[in-house]
């Protein structure tokens, strides 16, 4: 069974591809963007857990 680590962060609106793609980079994978509670756009991401 697969065991995942989880990333919640702010998009800044004028710079999202930068900033997913630095994430991509680091192998997280983007689940979903959402409004967030004070109106901008918060992204949900995850990707494997490293083994300990």
């Amino acid at each position: 069974m697969s065991r995942w680590e989880y990333l919640t962060t702010p998009l800044i609106i004028h710079n999202t591809t930068a900033i997913l793609n630095n994430f991509g980079d680091e192998g997280w994978e983007l689940v979903q963007v959402v409004t967030g509670p004070e109106g901008g756009l918060v992204a949900y991401l995850k990707r494997p857990k490293a083994d300990a």
